[in-house]
């Protein structure tokens, strides 16, 4: 049986120790606990929905994340609220609960984060780019919202900007997959094949089972007229099995040097190597 807090500070401290440590169930445990003896704490009931969203109930971490953002407004748990809604389908919701927490102070970069994505989802890419660009003028070495912006100055084709903010997020953080993605993006919209597919080839490198880069590369290599290599990293990509397979014909059919198969048991047999 687990061991009982003995005080309320106690068992919040333990439930964020736990939600830090990925032990959802714990988590909601002591959460619960200090909930049943008091209804309306604030922290208990935001942690209480963090620990349901981690463990896929979205729905019920709707209600509790409500009961603490009315009892104690603040962008941190607006946006939690936000994202349980948009996982049960309320998306005009998630919306409004966003625009409230990105007005909150001191800004929360990832309020502005998350309602960027929501707009960009919905094809506003012009308004998402004005969220992340306002979240960046508040927060400005925040890494997040200058990866968004980059991936949303990409979308409205201006790869100048786009560019320069990926460069700038990997001169300070070189890990950063995200940016390095989107490096590798834009440098493919240019047509720098050589220098997007060496990017490719450091992501698949950090994670192998990225079939996005992999195919992503395969198609570099194809422009560049490497094209058995190109054709061994869109087969990678496949898993020599049918995963992704239209993505990866469409790659070998769309580069001046790749190959158009007249029936699809040809695509299926060359992606598995056999042809």
């Amino acid at each position: 049986m687990a061991e009982r807090p003995g005080t309320i500070a106690e068992a919040l401290e333990r439930a964020l120790a736990a939600l830090h440590a990925g032990q959802a169930d714990e988590a909601a445990r002591l959460a619960d606990y200090v909930l049943k003896s008091n209804r309306g704490h604030p922290l208990a009931a935001r942690l209480l929905g963090q620990a349901r969203l981690i463990r896929g109930d979205a729905a019920a971490a709707v209600d509790a994340l409500r009961r603490s953002a009315a009892k104690a407004p603040n962008a941190e748990t607006e946006t939690l609220l936000a994202r349980a809604l948009h996982l049960t389908g309320k998306g005009d919701e998630a919306v409004a609960a966003l625009r409230l927490a990105v007005q909150r102070r001191p800004a929360f970069p990832l309020a502005f984060v998350e309602l960027g994505d929501r707009l960009a989802e919905r094809g506003r890419t012009d308004e998402a780019a004005d969220v992340f660009a306002d979240g960046l003028a508040l927060v400005p070495n925040a890494a997040i919202l200058a990866v968004g912006l980059g991936y949303q100055r990409l979308a409205q084709n201006r790869r100048a900007d786009a560019r320069r903010l990926f460069e700038q997020v990997r001169a300070a953080a070189p890990d950063r997959r995200d940016a390095l993605l989107g490096l590798a993006q834009t440098l493919t919209a240019d047509g720098e094949y050589a220098e997007a597919a060496a990017l490719y080839r450091q992501a698949v490198a950090s994670r192998p089972d990225d079939a996005d880069a992999r195919l992503a590369l395969g198609k570099c290599l194809l422009e560049l007229g490497q094209r058995d290599a190109g054709e061994a990293a869109v087969r990678a990509a496949t898993r020599g099995g049918t995963q992704g397979a239209a993505e990866a014909v469409h790659a070998l059919a769309a580069t001046p040097h790749g190959r158009v198969f007249q029936r699809p048991s040809q695509a299926t047999a060359f992606l598995r190597g056999a042809a």
